[in-house]
């Protein structure tokens, strides 16, 4: 159950007397005057519930209005915001999908079986480096330290690899 509140009189008579003018006030801002009442309300229940200890305005009437008017404009950003994409959800509907289609997984798994056999037919030590390069992420002097070769070799063992495995890709 709701308490009855005792809303100060002068206050009450102020705002029954400049709430239709409130209104034609906020209506061309929030192009609605169904919203302009609301806002009208709402800056009624902010302008009566201020607190005693606060300093009154010297111009409440024009305090009321400044409330009418903030609230508003903050009515209109925050419509204006909703209505930015009203086919949001439509749009984002239409995005395609991150996961891939069946037609692209069975493509992908058929590429990375040409792959492993691609990989399987080069010699042990253009496999290695091959594998630390691209997979372990090591540079050519990594892993040329590692094999005991030169940079330039295990550069050039790359490098086949790769032209090994994209000539095996390209002759399927």
């Amino acid at each position: 159950m709701i308490a009855a509140v005792s809303y100060p009189s002068d206050k009450l008579e102020l705002y029954l007397s400049h709430r239709a003018a409130l209104v034609d006030y906020s209506a061309p801002i929030v192009g609605c005057r169904a919203q302009a009442e609301e806002v009208v309300q709402e800056a009624w229940l902010r302008f009566c519930g201020q607190a005693d200890s606060v300093a009154q305005p010297s111009n409440p009437v024009g305090y009321l209005y400044r409330i009418v008017r903030n609230l508003s404009f903050d009515l209109l950003r925050r419509s204006t915001l909703e209505n930015r994409h009203p086919d949001g959800d439509d749009l984002l509907s239409e995005l395609p999908s991150s996961t891939p289609s069946p037609e692209h997984q069975a493509l992908h798994s058929d590429q990375l079986r040409l792959l492993q056999d691609a990989l399987t037919r080069l010699p042990e030590r253009t496999r290695q480096a091959f594998y630390m390069h691209r997979l372990q992420h090591q540079t050519f002097q990594e892993i040329a330290a590692e094999l005991k070769i030169s940079t330039s070799l295990a550069h050039q063992l790359v490098r086949d690899a790769l032209t090994h495995c994209a000539e095996h890709l390209a002759d399927d």
